[in-house]
């Protein structure tokens, strides 16, 4: 660590900014800690630090981008203009879904990500992820009900 620290944590606070950077230096040690006894003698330690700090900085840098982002006012429902309650059945519905689709599901529809990002996350394709986010829409529409909002109503 009195050795290679400074390396790591300038590494870390390039991928992720002074804000994060203690973290990864954190994650790094504790991770190199855990998997020194199988490192070969003849490695180079510095270049196996930095390889872990890039890795926990990429981890910090994508769990920061599926943090909820504070607002003033949040609304009555998340439906929106629903105050009844039917957005738990909804809910309940995900849930029921495969592991696969409802994560494909609540990352796309929900978090907005793109399907090559899915695909990253799932460990898959991007042709799977897609496959899965509509497999997982198919049965919703299937198995919950159709609402109409006053707008579609009219």
């Amino acid at each position: 660590m009195a050795q290679h620290g400074a390396t790591v944590l300038r590494v870390a606070r390039a991928v992720v900014g002074h804000t994060d950077a203690d973290d990864a230096w954190s994650e790094t040690f504790l991770a190199a800690l855990k998997a020194y006894p199988q490192l070969p003698a003849d490695a180079n330690i510095e270049a196996w630090l930095v390889t872990i700090a890039h890795r926990k900085a990429i981890d910090i840098t994508r769990s920061r981008s599926r943090r909820a982002v504070p607002i003033a006012d949040t609304p009555d429902s998340p439906a929106g203009e629903w105050a009844d309650g039917r957005d738990l059945d909804l809910d309940s519905a995900v849930g029921a879904l495969p592991p696969k689709q409802r994560q494909a599901v609540a990352y796309h529809y929900l978090a907005g990500l793109a399907y090559a990002e899915i695909a990253e996350i799932l460990d898959s394709s991007v042709a799977a992820a897609r496959r899965a986010a509509a497999d997982g829409i198919a049965t919703l529409r299937r198995t919950y009900p159709r609402i109409d909002t006053p707008r579609n109503s009219q």
